[in-house]
């Protein structure tokens, strides 16, 4: 079995590619684009809970239905927000307890989708979504080959025996 000896490649991030590991020209216009998308999206989700709790108040059910409502939809999306950035900085393994849950929590998400999506759109004017987490995966995995193709000099098998 032959082993590849060439630089380990960095991983593609979704909508940006491989152009994060130089930050070329396309690098930049591609997080203008993603940031202008997400603070859309944001305003998208938004705009659709609003029609959500116009019509629980047109339903007339009273003052503490409306305030409890409101308050789910802010409490879900600062949650959501919460798991998205950490989710975006350090990736899917440094989430645990509650913010691994995606199945069980699967309508606090849908609910604080706005948050989560405000949560991308912030971390999208820092830097692409993700990047840090495959940059850092990235250097490792370098480090790693390096440090591998340092120890071992020429051919093992020409290799005289004492």
């Amino acid at each position: 079995m032959t082993e590849d000896r060439s630089t380990p490649a960095p991983e593609p991030i979704r909508f940006f590619g491989t152009t994060w590991v130089d930050r070329g020209a396309a690098y930049r216009l591609r997080r203008v684009a993603v940031s202008l998308g997400a603070l859309a999206t944001t305003a998208a989700g938004a705009l659709v809970l609003r029609f959500a709790v116009s019509g629980v108040q047109l339903s007339k059910a009273g003052g503490l239905v409306n305030w409890l409502l409101v308050a789910a939809i802010a409490i879900c999306s600062c949650l959501a927000a919460l798991r998205t950035w950490k989710l975006l900085a350090e990736g899917r393994d440094a989430l645990e307890g509650w913010m691994a849950e995606d199945k069980s929590l699967g309508a606090v998400w849908l609910i604080g989708c706005v948050g989560s999506a405000a949560a991308y759109f912030v971390r999208s004017l820092v830097e692409a979504p993700g990047e840090a987490v495959q940059r850092a995966a990235w250097e490792r995995a370098a480090a790693r080959h390096e440090k591998r193709g340092a120890s071992r000099a020429g051919r093992p098998a020409k290799r005289r025996k004492k």
